[in-house]
């Protein structure tokens, strides 16, 4: 009986705000939405405004991937992949 309570109140789509409440969207305006307010912050304080947070239980390859988006991309070096755990 739980699991089909949790089922009924999963998202089953990708919500954006719009108008001061979340309303459904396709993937592509989610995914508009999320790119436009990361360019947001990249241009306010490109250094500061964004960090990422990569697990040490992923793959090398991927965690290489992660540091390459988020210094590349983003121009951030706050990125942690967590060794220390």
């Amino acid at each position: 009986m739980a699991l089909d309570k949790r089922r009924s109140t999963r998202l089953t789509q990708p919500l954006v705000r719009r108008n001061g409440s979340l309303q459904p969207a396709s993937w592509d305006e989610a995914l508009d939405v999320t790119a436009a307010a990361f360019a947001r912050a990249k241009d306010r304080t490109p250094e500061s405004s964004f960090g990422m947070f990569s697990c040490s239980k992923t793959t090398n390859e991927l965690n290489y991937a992660v540091q390459k988006f988020v210094r590349s991309v983003i121009g951030s070096n706050n990125i942690d992949s967590c060794n220390r755990t």
